[in-house]
């Protein structure tokens, strides 16, 4: 009984170990065929890819990615896999009874198991994975000690405030501008663009070659490239925090540009060809600014195109700069100064987007597209030129990071280095020494916009960057170039403390947002609304910059808004009064927020926020304390209060 017993155990042992073969193989099949195909289809997409842009777009919205990139995988990679996987089972199924099937199964396991790794080895190679992990474990203080807080340096408006207009062109190089103008090309695929750059400001001294921007670690794809130019710091994260991976703040301790312009009273829009909320671009740029978005899903809403409309990542430049041109007169005519920011999308990778405009003067696609943009930049630059508006206006072109095209840049020698297009027009400062040509990174676009405009900066740093109009030497010029590119992608504790809300604003997030409204009365057909706060307590150590309230429509799924200065009340708590708005009336429904800023450039949400009904011709009132609106009271359309 015994023998019995052990043969039938071994039979198990055998049973056992063919089924789990059976399983093992059309897995790692699939796996080794999934990864072969993504590192291909990585291939043919990058020619650089971070290990810091995986990071972030692992944590990022894939909503709004354009250029059909996800259909493009799964049927490049994802469905391949699928087949072959569907095949092996089917090969399991057929011969798993067959002679020596085990032998093969299991050489066939360990051949897949092998190509596995070696992919992942040479993916690992590609993003530099060992020196990702080598920096991440390496300590720096660099950005610390080199850092100038926006928040606490003196900055001097004009009195005359200048608009501003930031465009940032899609994959733009000065690479693709010929020898003779310091591009790598044998022939100018972008010559009015490197026009304008030679009639304007590069920073390029009494050199005839252009000059741009280094694109530094965690600013080499958009968002990133945009976070740097206007917070002058790298988007570095890491990916055990979930502060950036639940995406419901982004860096909110920094102070940007489109922080320093929203408190002085900027009216601000970013117009786009794609959907604003692809990889955070919508979050970073309303919690630091409060921007207007008219992008692709602005356009639909608006009819600007049909709603089934879509070509590339949303719609062409030709529709955005259009846009552009209605957004730019309306802002024009309002009297706020504005910063109206846009981004190309025609130009991204791979070989760009064909639109009716383009021509066919070169071999390769992609020229004839980056050919197109150049065009349609300067005709957009000419047409602002030409607006009663233009003297009082400063525009800023820059490239965003240099391109990822697998291969346009191929024959492009090492030793070359690659810059970001840059062009600063109608600037209301002269450089300090005309013949210096600069080296800087796209870090130095934050205080050199701010400059551009007439501010004047104490210490004419902000961020890691610097005032290029000034004589004060960048980081670059400072330590070199490699030395900022290697510190910058250390791990660092300033970074990470500025990622996330610290215990200390939690506490205080809380306690202002609990801060009860009092009262609101408003009446739209006369064109006014008074709102009041409860009494609350402000450490005296904490002084009040400012507490306003914002109120604002939705249409078309844009927001119209207002900033209204508050009072304190005699018995504490603070209200506002404005009149008129009946620009507003005819919205069902107005939503307002109290907001508090200190100082120190740290802002909250005080109290609630509170959605009005807007019922023409009636003024409701909200009960005392309860934060609910109910119709206490309905006056007609000639009765006073």
């Amino acid at each position: 009984m015994e023998e019995i017993i052990t043969e039938n155990q071994v039979q198990g042992k055998k049973k056992n170990g063919g089924r789990a073969v059976s399983i093992l193989l059309p897995i790692f099949s699939f796996l080794a065929v999934l990864l072969w195909r993504s590192y291909d289809w990585v291939q043919s997409q990058w020619s650089e890819l971070t290990m810091d842009e995986i990071i972030f777009e692992l944590t990022a919205p894939l909503e709004g990615t354009g250029n059909n990139m996800i259909e493009d995988y799964m049927l490049r990679a994802l469905l391949p896999a699928l087949l072959f996987a569907a095949l092996v089972i089917l090969l399991v199924v057929l011969f798993r009874k067959k002679n020596h099937y085990r032998l093969i199964a299991r050489l066939c396991t360990a051949a897949a198991a092998v190509m596995i790794v070696s992919i992942l080895v040479l993916f690992a190679k590609k993003v530099q994975l060992i020196d990702y992990i080598k920096n991440r474990n390496t300590v720096s203080d660099f950005i610390e000690k080199n850092y100038a807080d926006p928040a606490e340096t003196k900055l001097t408006f004009p009195e005359k405030k200048r608009n501003v207009i930031q465009i940032f062109l899609e994959s733009m190089e000065t690479t693709f501008t010929d020898e003779a103008n310091g591009g790598a090309f044998s022939t100018d695929v972008i010559p009015e663009l490197t026009a304008l750059a030679k009639e304007n400001e590069d920073f390029s001294g009494s050199s005839d070659l252009l000059n741009g921007g280094i694109s530094m670690p965690g600013t080499t794809w958009t968002i990133g490239a945009i976070f740097g130019m206007t917070s002058g710091l790298p988007l570095n994260i890491n990916i055990e925090r979930n502060s950036m991976s639940a995406m419901t703040s982004f860096f909110p301790q920094i102070t940007t540009l489109g922080d320093i312009l929203q408190d002085q009273g900027y009216r601000q829009v970013f117009v786009l060809g794609s959907d604003a909320t692809f990889g955070g671009r919508r979050l970073y740029l309303q919690q630091h600014g409060d921007f207007e978005f008219r992008d692709y899903v602005y356009a639909k809403e608006q009819g600007i195109i049909a709603s089934n409309y879509k070509v590339w990542w949303g719609m062409e430049d030709e529709i955005t700069f259009n846009l552009a041109k209605e957004t730019l007169t309306e802002l024009a005519a309002g009297d706020q100064p504005f910063n109206l920011t846009l981004l190309t999308v025609d130009t991204h990778f791979s070989d760009g987007y064909v639109c009716r405009l383009c021509g066919n003067e070169h071999d390769e696609q992609y020229s004839n597209v980056y050919s197109c943009s150049s065009r349609q930049v300067k005709e957009l630059i000419d047409w602002i030129q030409s607006q009663d508006w233009y003297e009082n206006t400063t525009i800023v072109l820059t490239g965003d990071h240099p391109t990822m095209d697998a291969d346009y840049c191929s024959d492009v020698p090492d030793t070359y280095t690659r810059r970001t297009y840059t062009s600063y027009i109608n600037s209301a400062v002269e450089v300090a020494d005309p013949d210096r040509r600069r080296e800087f990174s796209t870090f130095d676009n934050f205080p050199t916009t701010l400059a551009a405009m007439g501010v004047e900066i104490e210490g004419e740093k902000l961020g890691l960057g610097t005032n290029l109009f000034s004589n004060v030497d960048t980081l670059s010029e400072q330590f070199g170039v490699d030395t900022v590119k290697s510190e910058v992608s250390k791990k660092t504790d300033f970074i990470e403390k500025l990622e996330q809300l610290d215990p200390e604003t939690e506490a205080k997030v809380e306690k202002y947002g609990n801060v009860r409204i009092r009262s609101t009365t408003y009446d739209m057909k006369h064109g006014w609304i008074s709102i009041s706060t409860d009494d609350f307590d402000i450490p005296e150590d904490e002084p009040v910059k400012y507490i306003r309230l914002k109120i604002w429509v939705i249409k078309g799924g844009q927001q119209i808004r207002r900033w209204i200065q508050t009072k304190p009340l005699t018995d504490g708590g603070y209200y506002t009064t404005f009149d008129p708005l009946k620009d507003l009336d005819g919205y069902p429904t107005i939503r307002y927020q109290f907001v508090i800023k200190f100082k120190d450039g740290t802002s909250y949400n005080l109290g609630p926020e509170g959605t009005l009904r807007n019922l023409p011709g009636h003024t409701f009132y909200e009960d005392e304390g309860t934060g609910d609106l109910n119709a206490m009271d309905m006056i007609g359309e000639d009765e006073e209060m």
